[in-house]
């Protein structure tokens, strides 16, 4: 009684602990270690093991947990931890030649011809959505969008309004190998023998996919109706305000230039897509990793920029900007390995055996779907109150497997709906720093624009949702 009693109040308190920060938007990285260590010992005061693959003790208890986390770092960096470094080395560099910006500046320089404003909705979303693969941060492709298409759709007439939903929800659930929490929800699942060999491009084309891209369509959709609705209802957001946007460079270049300079940000994904069609549909049986399709992406790149330079020295020393950019992602390998951590110290107190014990007691009974939604309406929780889901999400990472199997469900039904779910409620959130940037660029109020979000993304969710069940439970 009493280790039950220990148990569950220090997970509650733990847990507690962890969701405050999220909501306080502060660093949880720290909190997360801390908790997972304190939690770590308190097994140990309880007289139990430490719940770690293949985890080896000091001979101190006290320095165990410590150990705990050395084992973490080296098992992280040398799986997911490496992918996320390389593809923050990529992006880095990209942004570096000037390939994202020009990506961003061919693409959206159509929409200048497209006269039909509620048609530009939906164009926008999508246009928007596939940019995101490009520069996934959506605070970023925001700023980007709004520089460079809040003149032409303004000048379309389309309403302040609707211009400010469609650019808080550019960067969605776009399906993307290079995407860390792809990234980490597929190694994870690589792990364990049903999924054995499992790669990223595999778990995002073969189920992610299946579920984002006609989500998205189906957003798309309701975008037009929506923001076609509101504008009917005169809330348009208009003022005689001057909205100051942030200048983007116009890059110069022949056809072949820019045609090259616009495909290298996505290079690494045609690559990993052309293997994956080709495993899926031949005999071949090479399968490129994530890390091999960036390596071949960035030798290319430098290549190109030496042909255009003609100066070895500075496109040698400008690859500096790939190393530099790895170094950035580090406290996004760094919040991986303190999720696990945290997930280490709830296992060994014993509270994840009672969980899958408590499910499998009511597992196979129709109540497959309970799991799912629950997690989903927990994560919306976090997302609407702290504006981001991608900590929560990956601290639930460890726990995906676990939990799915003591329901009695595929994982695949969990992973897919929590991630996605996580990506769509920000554009919700007043909180969210998407919202905020756009809110203070365009002169409105956050609360105006989550009116003009909330409906196409909860449609989407629940689209999603359902859709999700239908393939994966």
């Amino acid at each position: 009684m009493m280790e039950n009693i220990i148990m569950y109040g220090s997970a509650l308190l733990a847990v507690v602990v962890i969701v405050y920060m999220l909501i306080k938007k502060l660093d949880i990285k720290i909190a997360l270690f801390l908790m997972g260590i304190i939690l770590l010992i308190i097994s140990l005061l309880m007289g139990k093991e430490i719940v770690f693959e293949d985890f080896q003790s000091t001979g101190t208890a006290l320095l165990d947990p410590l150990q705990v986390i050395v084992e973490q770092f080296k098992s992280t960096l040398s799986s997911a931890g490496l992918i996320i470094l390389i593809l923050g080395g990529y992006t880095a560099y990209m942004s570096s030649i000037g390939a994202n910006d020009l990506t961003v500046q061919v693409l959206t320089k159509p929409i200048k011809n497209v006269k039909s404003v509620y048609f530009l909705v939906p164009l926008t979303f999508l246009l928007g959505n596939f940019l995101s693969l490009v520069i996934p941060s959506a605070s970023t492709l925001a700023i980007l969008l709004l520089a460079t298409l809040y003149p032409v759709l303004k000048q379309a007439g389309m309403s302040t309004l609707s211009i400010a939903a469609v650019l808080a929800t550019s960067a969605t659930i776009v399906p993307t190998p290079l995407g860390s929490d792809n990234v980490a929800i597929a190694q994870e699942l690589a792990s364990y023998a049903a999924f054995d060999g499992l790669t990223v491009s595999q778990y995002v084309f073969s189920y992610h996919a299946l579920v984002s891209i006609p989500t998205i369509l189906f957003i798309a959709l309701v975008h037009y109706f929506w923001q076609k609705h509101r504008d009917k209802q005169g809330d348009t957001g208009d003022s005689d305000e001057e909205v100051e946007l942030k200048d983007i460079e116009n890059i110069e270049g022949g056809k072949l230039f820019k045609t090259i300079y616009s495909i290298l940000p996505i290079f690494p994904i045609i690559i990993l897509l052309i293997s994956f069609l080709l495993e899926m549909t031949t005999s071949v049986s090479v399968t490129i990793s994530v890390e091999i399709a960036v390596l071949i992406s960035f030798i290319i790149a430098i290549v190109s920029e030496l042909i255009r330079n003609r100066n070895t020295k500075e496109v040698l020393g400008n690859t500096e900007k790939f190393f530099s950019g790895m170094g950035n992602m580090l406290p996004v390998v760094a919040l991986l390995v303190a999720a696990s951590v945290f997930v280490a110290g709830l296992q060994s107190i014993g509270l994840i055996d009672t969980l899958q014990q408590a499910m499998e007691s009511t597992g196979g009974n129709g109540s497959g779907i309970i799991l799912p939604l629950i997690l989903v309406g927990v994560t919306a929780l976090i997302v609407l109150l702290s504006g981001s889901g991608i900590a929560l999400f990956f601290a639930m990472v460890p726990l995906v497997v676990p939990l799915a199997q003591a329901a009695g469900i595929d994982p695949i039904a969990i992973s897919v709906p929590m991630g996605l779910a996580g990506n769509l409620f920000r554009a919700v959130s007043p909180v969210a720093a998407v919202v905020l940037i756009i809110a203070g660029t365009l002169k409105v109020n956050p609360i105006q624009i989550i009116k003009r979000t909330a409906v196409p993304m909860v449609s989407g969710v629940i689209f999603m949702f359902v859709l999700s069940m239908i393939l994966f439970l």
